[in-house]
């Protein structure tokens, strides 16, 4: 239902055989969300230095909510169904949709476990979020 306005320039298509976001059907369909064709290689690269950048989990679900709202990306941060030890513990993944690169959809969750790895609070803060000491 988003088409592209014919101005704004799209996601060049991957190497054949290098990928399977099966860009070209996307194109096609006038019904599809394009959107997310909008994330360019360029752009692609300012979200993942964005979301390495993060300061805290506030900043974090604000992109995370930016990323749906603009592009349709959807995201699922949370921590995992067995006991985190470590930040492997925590469940980051992007869920699968036509147009959406799959290069893209492991760069991001490694770009999210950088900044949880550079500031440990933000983890605290996700396992806090819905557990004993998270907001009522």
């Amino acid at each position: 239902m988003n088409a592209l306005p014919p101005s704004l320039p799209i996601r060049t298509e991957c190497p054949p055989g290098a990928c399977v976001c099966d860009r070209d059907a996307l194109l096609q369909d006038p019904q599809a969300d394009a959107r997310v064709l909008l994330l360019t290689r360029e752009e692609e690269k300012r979200l993942l230095q964005r979301l390495e950048q993060i300061t805290s989990l506030a900043d974090l679900r604000r992109l995370q909510d930016r990323m749906e709202q603009q592009l349709g990306i959807h995201l699922t941060i949370a921590p995992g169904p067995n006991e985190v030890r470590t930040l492997r513990g925590i469940t980051i993944l992007v869920h699968e949709q036509r147009g959406l690169c799959r290069k893209t959809r492991q760069s991001i969750p490694a770009a999210i476990r950088q900044a949880l790895e550079r500031r440990p609070q933000i983890s605290y803060e996700l396992l806090d979020e819905g557990g004993l000491f998270g907001a009522i």
